[in-house]
């Protein structure tokens, strides 16, 4: 990095923060008052904290090569794929145990989005923007190769995304969706990003998002079967109540 990116990057990081919690103040009127909703944030951001510290720690397959956990801790690289799934679950496991069952995506997920390009920003200023590219719209300002954006990319992406979610809001669980739209974009783009090729000419973001696949499809099953059970109820409920048939010899 050049003198300062550091300072850029942690200004863009906090700003992107404070974004995101504007957002979510604003939007509090979609939802009933309700003091626990502060407990699911908690949740929120300490299993964001801990796996966005820990998601990086298994950098290689021998397990004996990779840092102790209190390194990784105190010295690891952060990640924010793993750090979304930990704010996911950590709400999750939240709200299950203060037995919160109102739905909570459509508070986190638009303010997630547009946090997150806000915080891209610090990226595309201090970081290796990408691979070589041939494109006209490829940036020099690294080393004099143009290089593909591709924090550019995302900051589009997030953008787009915190509209189309503020139009969905109330129809599906946003977070969940802005999960899987987040990782099928970071996938794609990881090919454009220049990070480390560890497999199969893939990247560790690459493996992380298969990985992390079968359990997209088991959260989603989980869904669908309740949103099934749910339109069953809802049904059953609006069937007219026949009357009794009158006791006969009346």
């Amino acid at each position: 990095m050049m003198p300062g990116s550091a300072l850029v990057h942690d200004f863009f990081t906090g700003l992107g923060i404070l974004v995101a919690t504007g957002v979510f103040v604003l939007q509090k009127r979609y939802w009933k008052p309700d003091d626990r909703i502060w407990i699911v944030v908690a949740g929120a951001l300490a299993g964001g904290a801990v796996l966005g510290r820990l998601g990086t720690w298994a950098q290689h397959l021998d397990l004996r090569q990779n840092a102790s956990l209190a390194e990784q801790w105190a010295y690891g690289n952060r990640s924010i794929l793993s750090g979304l799934v930990g704010a996911y679950f950590g709400a999750l496991l939240a709200k299950r145990l203060c037995r919160y069952r109102a739905k909570t995506g459509d508070l986190f997920a638009p303010a997630v989005a547009l946090g997150m390009a806000v915080g891209r920003i610090g990226c595309l200023l201090t970081e290796l923007p990408g691979t070589p590219t041939g494109g006209a719209w490829g940036i020099t300002a690294w080393d004099g190769v143009p290089r593909h954006p591709s924090f550019a990319y995302e900051i589009a992406f997030q953008l787009a995304a915190f509209v189309v979610l503020l139009r969905l809001r109330g129809r599906v669980d946003l977070f969940a969706w802005y999960l899987v739209g987040y990782a099928i974009f970071r996938f794609a783009v990881e090919f454009a990003r220049g990070n480390e090729i560890v497999f199969a000419g893939l990247t560790r973001p690459q493996l992380f998002l298969l990985a992390l696949a079968p359990l997209a499809v088991w959260r989603f099953g989980v869904q669908a079967r309740r949103k099934a059970r749910e339109d069953r109820e809802a049904q059953d409920d609006g069937k007219p109540r026949l009357d009794p048939a009158p006791a006969a010899g009346g």
